[in-house]
């Protein structure tokens, strides 16, 4: 056995070290808007936004390197995009706490999220999930990619009458239909790495557009910022209370399901998924999502998570923690290439989110739609993943529904103890969260 097939679980017979690197590489570009926008959410805080970019990319190499040897799986990890909104927007400025306050509630809740993980508590929860449920997890989370992707572009945009609708053909919006195009009829043609290089392009066309915006005096290279402004800053002052502990239930909840669904879509689209419906190395990938985030919240960053643009790694061919080994390393690099990584713009990346999302699709023809009972909750999962923006308000609707209407058709054989509890703890989650 060589190393990198003991190490990162690459096969020489079936992978090809060229195909893991352009998959690492499109899936670090995928998600390269992370380090622009996580400093930006979090620094509305107060924290330093110089030293924000240095902990994003540093928590994104230490999660995902830690992914590729402990479960080694072509997945990514970095700071979640929804959790860094909550700390930012609604435990510091809606629920009052600082910044150094809502980083130790961070750390509590990374320690508490190791211990669940580490008694297989995490586990058993993903094989408590029916398999109607699991294929709706997948095509709702394409949907969700693909909804981000046009968001990002500006194609659709908050409409105060429909809430949602078509945006403005601004430059940014014909750009990212341009990269959307440009990624479909790539990836039509078999071209070989096609979401990457769809992403490389739009980067290009989008400066004469002017999305891509190169400043004065650009240079390509720069030393990190120092992180030592919010590096270990915890305070735990006043933070025994009801309120507090709500708030890392809270936390717990979403992390759990935005990390589960997550890791089931994925594993549905690399084929991985045996046949009773476990994950191989399932525990290790969460194991390395909750060091990740007790690391991060040291490092000042909010909650780690699986990044579902990893999918788009994964439709380049991207088989083996040797395509996460690639991402973790690009991470590294842009701490030393923030001019360059800085420079891709969002609209970018909305081809390679697109068409993301109609890959994932296909799970659809595995539910039965024949029986309301398992075609209903697998809707509402996928719907209300969609509108409410949220992996884990979805599947905890969809867990929901799929527990009521089990119960009252009589069908109530098909449900499972955990299942129960779930659900028990959704409600008083909606209630008191």
């Amino acid at each position: 056995m060589s190393f990198l097939e003991k190490a990162l679980g690459f096969d020489p017979k079936t992978m090809g070290i060229k195909t893991e690197i352009v998959a690492g590489a499109t899936t670090f570009l995928t998600m390269s808007y992370v380090l622009a926008v996580n400093p930006a959410v979090l620094a509305s805080t107060g924290m330093d936004k110089g030293a924000l970019f240095t902990t994003t990319a540093i928590a994104a190499a230490l999660a995902t390197l830690l992914l590729a040897f402990m479960a080694k799986l072509p997945f990514a990890q970095a700071p979640s995009m929804g959790l860094n909104a909550f700390f930012a927007y609604t435990m510091c400025q809606v629920m009052g706490y600082s910044w150094q306050q809502s980083l130790a509630i961070m750390l509590v809740e990374g320690v508490v999220f190791t211990i669940i993980t580490f008694f297989n508590v995490r586990e058993k929860i993903l094989e408590s999930i029916p398999e109607t449920l699991r294929y709706a997890i997948s095509a709702g989370i394409g949907m969700f990619i693909a909804f981000i992707g046009l968001k990002n572009a500006g194609i659709i945009v908050a409409k105060q009458g429909t809430f949602v609708g078509l945006g403005a053909f601004t430059p940014a919006c014909l750009l990212g239909i341009f990269a959307i195009l440009l990624s479909g009829v790539l990836m039509a043609r078999n071209v070989k790495g096609s979401l990457f290089w769809s992403i490389i392009i739009a980067t290009l066309v989008g400066i004469p557009f002017g999305v891509t915006t190169v400043p004065d005096g650009w240079m390509p290279v720069s030393l990190p910022q120092d992180i030592s402004p919010i590096f270990c800053k915890f305070d735990f002052a006043g933070l025994l209370n009801l309120k507090t502990l709500l708030v890392v239930f809270s936390l717990l909840i979403v992390n759990i399901f935005d990390t589960i669904g997550t890791l089931m879509g994925l594993a549905e689209k690399t084929g991985i998924v045996r046949p009773d419906g476990s994950i191989p190395h399932v525990k290790e990938a969460m194991m390395s999502d909750a060091i990740g985030t007790t690391c991060g919240a040291f490092l000042g960053s909010s909650t780690i998570t699986t990044y579902v643009e990893s999918a788009s790694g994964i439709a380049e061919g991207g088989k083996s923690g040797m395509t996460a080994f690639t991402v973790g390393m690009f991470f590294i690099i842009s701490l030393f290439l923030s001019p360059v990584f800085l420079l891709i713009p969002i609209a970018a990346t909305s081809g390679a989110l697109v068409m993301v999302g109609v890959l994932m699709l296909d799970s659809i023809k595995e539910i039965n739609l024949k029986d309301i009972s398992d075609s209903f909750p697998a809707f509402i999962t996928m719907i209300t993943m969609v509108l409410t923006y949220s992996i884990a308000d979805g599947i905890c609707l969809g867990i929901l529904s799929y527990v009521i209407i089990k119960l009252f058709t009589g069908k109530y054989r098909q449900l499972n103890a955990t299942l129960c509890v779930l659900s028990l703890l959704f409600v008083l989650n909606f209630i008191f969260g």
